[in-house]
């Protein structure tokens, strides 16, 4: 699928949120402030008790025909006096055949803080995929297709709405329950969460000697370490976590910087993205007729040149300033005045205001290949994500509907794409500094050495950089000897990979091989 350049072609739903860190807080980030609950006829409706519909469907992944049953429903969280706390909402398919206990199942989410996962559900794993125009904007009637890259084939899966989003629902003391935000939204308290639901689902359905994967996107990856090693501890083993467009430390943002002078890190690992974004949009004055070479010749000069020329401050001589400037202005477009006027230190709301400045235009954020009018064109920074408009109508209607049409689920509940959160507490025992998770994959991996990690990252998300996240894979507090259990694989599409339909095909079939060669050896 290759949408046109000036259209949207995405949403903020996988946005990690940043909000307690950067002085650029995003409309759509659901942990900026709480929101009372919305009252409807779903009042009726007792949450403390599990509820579940279950149908029948088909789908056919690459030419194969696989018949599924779909459960949707809730699980009960409890708190120590077995007082209910939260009811979590989940989508399974179960491919019918063969014996269920021993079929992989795959734990699937998408990240926020604070969204639900409609995106990944209707828009990459799913048996029904959205269908979006090529050409334009789609508007409603909107409609769903077979999803020919369905992650069905390979494993059965179980898409969990966060607690707080989609119809998850805390129960609080007024429903009968014992639920507050404090137990739910935060770093820790989120990923017991998953992992109590994970255990809960496996004895439920029967599911505890099934090979077993986290699959995560976006703050979904920072929750996929933290749950991981909460598993680990609870002796439950995991076959693998495959993530997409990953961060595992905000100090590596550059929308953070602000808050960490000194570190010139999160400018080299941004910059081959700010390389490819300027190569798609034809904005380099010598543009090479292929990307990957030229990434690779921008990713060494990033960890070398550049990171000496940032490690000596205003030691610098200016020789060697105006040099790395003009390299700069060679891998990005943008123009040298304001790369010196920068301190040659761009971040990424400033990247995406001013590569398109000339024509008042701004470049996405999550996916640099769109682009959308400024709302303010002497802006510092882009003010909005310009794909946020494109498929949030379209995910939105037709996930409503399938829910209640085809699921039988969801008849006097509002879904909430984004949560009632609150502002999340990003702080941990024990950990001073900005959140940072890769301690937590690292335990997970040394307590299991046959782990094995998958990460799948996008050229063009600004939000998320492909070479950030592989800096902090090769970075992991852990014997070296533990790479080799660590694959990745990049895309040409953004921070939401599987809305480019050649780029959901390679993941299907990347991530398919992936769970395939984990599991079947054994």
């Amino acid at each position: 699928m290759k949408f046109t350049k000036h259209i949207a072609s995405g949403a903020l739903m996988s946005l990690l949120s940043f909000s307690a860190f950067s002085q650029r807080p995003f409309r759509r980030d659901s942990s900026m402030a709480p929101r009372p609950e919305r009252k409807g006829d779903s009042s009726t409706i007792d949450y403390k008790k599990p509820q579940k519909s279950v149908t029948e469907g088909s789908v056919t992944v690459e030419g194969k025909h696989i018949d599924y049953q779909a459960v949707a429903g809730t699980l009960i969280l409890k708190n120590g006096e077995d007082v209910p706390t939260m009811s979590v909402f989940y989508t399974a398919y179960f491919k019918k055949g063969g014996d269920p206990s021993k079929r992989p199942v795959t734990f699937i989410y998408n990240g926020g803080p604070g969204s639900a996962t409609l995106w990944l559900h209707m828009g990459a794993w799913g048996p029904q995929r959205v269908y979006l125009n090529e050409a334009g904007r789609t508007k409603a009637p909107y409609r769903t297709v077979n999803n020919d890259y369905s992650l069905l084939d390979a494993s059965d899966l179980v898409f969990i709405d966060a607690p707080g989003t989609g119809f998850s629902k805390l129960i609080t003391k007024e429903m009968g329950g014992a639920g507050t935000p404090d137990q739910f939204y935060g770093i820790d308290q989120d990923g017991r969460a998953f992992t109590a639901f994970i255990k809960q689902f496996v004895s439920v359905f029967d599911r505890w000697n099934s090979p077993k994967y986290l699959f995560g996107e976006s703050y979904g990856t920072f929750r996929s370490a933290v749950v991981a090693n909460d598993l680990e501890n609870e002796g439950i083993s995991l076959n693998g976590v495959i993530l997409l467009s990953q961060l595992f430390s905000y100090s590596f943002m550059t929308e953070t910087t602000g808050q960490n002078p000194g570190d010139g890190l999160p400018f080299e690992l941004v910059l081959p993205s700010f390389a490819a974004t300027a190569w798609y949009h034809n904005k380099l004055p010598n543009k090479p007729a292929q990307l990957e070479p030229f990434l690779k010749e921008v990713e060494h000069f990033a960890m070398n040149d550049y990171a000496l020329a940032l490690n000596q401050g205003a030691a610098l001589d200016a020789n060697s300033f105006n040099q790395i400037a003009e390299k700069l202005h060679e891998y990005t477009g943008l123009p040298v005045d304001y790369i010196k006027k920068a301190n040659l230190r761009v971040n990424g709301p400033q990247f995406e205001q001013t590569l398109l400045g000339d024509s008042s235009k701004i470049t996405g954020r999550l996916d640099s290949r769109f682009s959308g009018y400024a709302i303010d064109p002497l802006s510092e920074g882009a003010e909005y994500d310009p794909m946020d408009s494109y498929i949030d109508g379209a995910f939105t209607a037709t996930f409503n509907s399938y829910a209640r049409t085809t699921l039988k689920f969801g008849k006097g509940q509002e879904f909430h794409n984004y949560g009632n959160t609150g502002r999340w507490d990003f702080h941990r025992r024990g950990f001073v500094g900005f959140p940072n998770v890769m301690n937590d994959l690292a335990n997970a991996m040394i307590q299991d050495p046959s782990l094995k990690v998958m990460l799948n990252s996008g050229y063009f998300d600004l939000g998320t950089p492909y070479y950030e996240g592989e800096y902090e894979m090769k970075h992991l507090p852990m014997p070296a000897s533990l790479q080799k259990n660590i694959e990745y694989a990049r895309y040409n599409s953004g921070h939401m990979v599987y809305l480019h339909l050649e780029s959901l095909k390679k993941l299907h079939d990347n991530v398919a091989k992936f769970i395939n060669s984990t599991y079947s050896a054994n």
